[in-house]
């Protein structure tokens, strides 16, 4: 049995029941099937700042960010999240006083493994982080639980 994708409607509905998710606020733009691209929109708010009142984003947000939006865009084709296996981040510039844009492209969707990058903009359309992701893309299923 093929797993079903899941749609923009199907991702929000995913973000909104989890209480983590739901919390960083990612909205999702579009989903790009053929293109295996998720984009996501993120607003900041004040509990993503590295010091109060600086308006700049915390790593760690930013990190959770870049981990949830790569994961989705090789669960969006696969039909649901997946565990992540590792990933990294790469921060290039402050995001300071901005939204961000967030693009996730699958890279490789194995049977066992997947790969997705994820490049992070600001609200200037400048680069301020890239993220790179493995996750395990075995399904769980009732023929495969443990």
């Amino acid at each position: 049995m093929k797993p079903s994708r899941l749609g923009k409607d199907e991702l929000a509905a995913i973000f909104a029941g989890s209480p983590f998710i739901n919390w960083l606020n990612l909205r999702v733009i579009s989903v790009d099937y053929q293109a295996q691209t998720l984009e996501v929109a993120v607003p900041m708010r004040a509990e993503f700042e590295r010091k109060a009142g600086s308006a700049q984003w915390h790593g760690g947000p930013l990190a959770s960010v870049i981990d949830t939006v790569g994961d989705f865009a090789l669960g969006m084709l696969l039909g649901q999240g997946l565990p992540t296996i590792n990933f990294r981040v790469d921060y290039l510039r402050p995001a300071i006083n901005t939204d961000l844009q967030v693009i996730a492209r699958v890279r490789r969707a194995g049977r066992s493994v997947g790969v997705a990058d994820v490049d992070v903009f600001n609200d200037s359309g400048q680069l301020v982080a890239i993220g790179r992701a493995s996750y395990a893309t075995l399904l769980t299923t009732p023929e495969n639980k443990s």
